[in-house]
């Protein structure tokens, strides 16, 4: 008999038929003999759903409120869910956060997990019940009720697996697992039978937008093996574990990312002091800075460029004008039409070869880099927005992604 910790996205639950496809899968995995632990996300769009309704209401939304009204969508669907559970003859209970024992930090809107004891879990599985979870949410230490975000309800069932000592945890989605690239973009990408922990952190860091990096991060430190796959084929997805297939593909995938834009604070004084000054006041403005880049100085002057989230360029330009004089700056840009490309494998750690071929490649295209940014086994290049997805389509083609790792020749 093996435990699996199951987590439904919204898209899985939208609507009655769904949760009752669910419950036909619990039945299935209950007749072969496991034990099933369920976490359910908030039915379809309804957490944006709620989000808009505050903003009806009030221009003021404050965080504990808005918690308390987001969670209610996980409650609604884990007290559906158990409902079908029953009416298949499985006896089942639902759980808030709370009652599964997630006790967290007081931030409201993003709030982390800081203990989990799920007693009542393990007393609803010996007594044979299939225990149904809200996902994204627990109690702080103040005794209100917390959401951990959006894609909060993948870290809840990864914290429960390892808590439970689950066999793995199962993250059912409306894809049927993790692609060398968005299908949406490419037609051919290919669904990887598995993935490292280690390029799967890489790719959700740079725009892949399934599993939650939060989850893949508590994974990976917790030994929890994942995996990914689709609640409308049911078909088996992608594995998650600490290393990947034996192949060793030099390149795994292909992300884009559109959500970031670029600043540049121009003319700065090239002393020391100066970049810890800038991004000190950053940090303190809750700037969340990605790539950076400093140009070679010129008479004592120099650039440096930046990329951080679309939504966060208010608070920065209004951050770096108050120090403004003092860096000695003489212009601060945004930019808001750029996109991050990135290729991610283990394996070119040791292939000296892919730097080379994919600025060529987007060199044969006609796309112009403007920023690089490196790790072990990732590269990302800043384009243009519009030129994104031709990046995106040209190097996934260049480094033969369509095939099985086996299947292709060297770059």
């Amino acid at each position: 008999m093996a435990l699996y910790v199951q987590k439904f996205g919204g898209t899985s639950v939208g609507d009655p038929d769904r949760i009752r496809e669910v419950a036909d899968h619990v039945a299935r995995c209950r007749k072969r003999g496991d034990e099933v632990v369920l976490v359910v996300s908030a039915m379809g769009k309804e957490t944006d759903e709620l989000i808009r309704l505050a903003e009806q209401v009030s221009r003021a939304t404050p965080g504990r409120e808005m918690d308390m009204l987001i969670t209610g969508g996980e409650r609604k669907a884990c007290a559906l869910v158990s409902m079908a559970l029953h009416d298949k003859g499985i006896e089942s209970a639902s759980f808030t956060g709370s009652q599964a024992g997630f006790l967290t930090d007081t931030t409201h809107r993003n709030a982390k997990i800081l203990e989990l004891n799920p007693y009542r879990i393990r007393e609803a599985l010996a007594a044979g019940r299939v225990p149904v979870v809200g996902g994204s949410q627990g109690v702080s230490a103040d005794n209100d009720v917390t959401f951990f975000g959006r894609g909060g309800s993948d870290t809840t069932a990864v914290a429960l697996a390892h808590a439970l000592g689950a066999d793995a945890c199962e993250l059912y989605t409306d894809v049927p697992g993790v692609f060398t690239t968005d299908p949406r973009v490419v037609a051919d990408a290919r669904k990887m039978d598995r993935i490292s922990f280690d390029e799967l952190l890489e790719m959700t860091a740079t725009g892949c937008p399934k599993p939650a990096m939060r989850s893949v991060e508590l994974a990976r430190s917790r030994g929890v093996t994942l995996h990914v796959r689709s609640a409308f084929s049911w078909v088996p997805g992608t594995w998650v574990t600490e290393e990947a297939s034996m192949e060793r593909a030099i390149i795994s995938a292909v992300t884009h990312d559109t959500s970031e834009a670029k600043m540049t604070v121009s003319g700065v004084s090239d002393r020391p002091g100066v970049a810890a000054q800038l991004f000190r006041t950053l940090a303190d403005a809750e700037v969340n800075v990605d790539m950076i880049v400093q140009n070679v100085s010129e008479e004592g002057r120099t650039d440096i460029s930046f990329t951080l989230p679309h939504e966060q360029i208010s608070r920065a330009d209004d951050a770096v004008a108050a120090i403004v004089d003092e860096l000695g700056s003489d212009a601060v840009i945004a930019d808001d039409d750029i996109a991050r490309v990135s290729l991610i494998g283990a394996g070119m750690k040791s292939n000296p070869g892919v730097a080379a071929t994919m600025f060529e490649t987007l060199s044969d295209n006609g796309i112009n880099i403007e920023m690089i940014s490196t790790s072990a086994i990732r590269i990302s290049c800043v384009v243009r927005q519009a030129q994104a997805e031709a990046a995106v389509a040209a190097l996934h083609a260049a480094f033969q992604l369509e095939k099985a790792p086996e299947d292709r020749t060297d770059i």
